[in-house]
């Protein structure tokens, strides 16, 4: 998601749609690209808040669990390695695989929800870290990544993209 350039017209496009569909059920792309920036600029990370939640004047993101640093931190880092590799999960002979399996199952039931806060402004959305394909393929929801991780200018670019015809 990160390197939109890279994706097909069709992924685009299909990135595009969603992200566009949350945004609006968040009150348009001004309040969301506001909710990506204060996300962006708080330290320590907000997903590692133990009240399991971020709120700004706009609106508010919940989630059902604790994520510790450690674990932050290895998301992270396997990130870098998704796009290389078109997975989360490395090979079952990388030395990291079980730490990585271990991260995806404390991380799978979570479930994150973005709800504005006039109700007027939409319903809100809500989603889950990762999109698992099988047993041995997962990555991560482009949603949470363009959430927690993208940068605001890529962000601003897929909500802004026009399909091809």
């Amino acid at each position: 998601m990160c390197n939109f350039n890279t994706l097909s017209d069709e992924e685009k496009k299909l990135h595009h749609e969603k992200l566009l569909h949350c945004a609006n059920n968040f009150g348009g792309k001004n309040f969301f690209l506001h909710l990506l920036e204060a996300i962006r600029e708080t330290k320590p990370h907000p997903l590692v808040s133990t009240a399991t939640n971020f709120n700004i004047e706009l609106g508010s993101v919940t989630w059902n669990k604790v994520i510790f640093n450690d674990k932050l931190q290895l998301l992270i880092k396997a990130r870098v390695n998704e796009s290389k590799q078109n997975n989360l999960l490395p090979n079952t002979d990388a030395k990291n695989h079980k730490k990585i399996l271990n991260l995806l199952r404390t991380l799978r039931p979570i479930v994150f929800h973005v709800n504005p806060a006039n109700k007027e402004n939409g319903h809100g959305f809500f989603f889950q870290p990762f999109d698992i394909i099988d047993d041995n393929i997962t990555k991560l929801n482009p949603l949470f990544d363009a959430m927690f991780f993208c940068s605001v200018d890529t962000v601003k670019k897929v909500l802004n993209y026009v399909p091809k015809i």
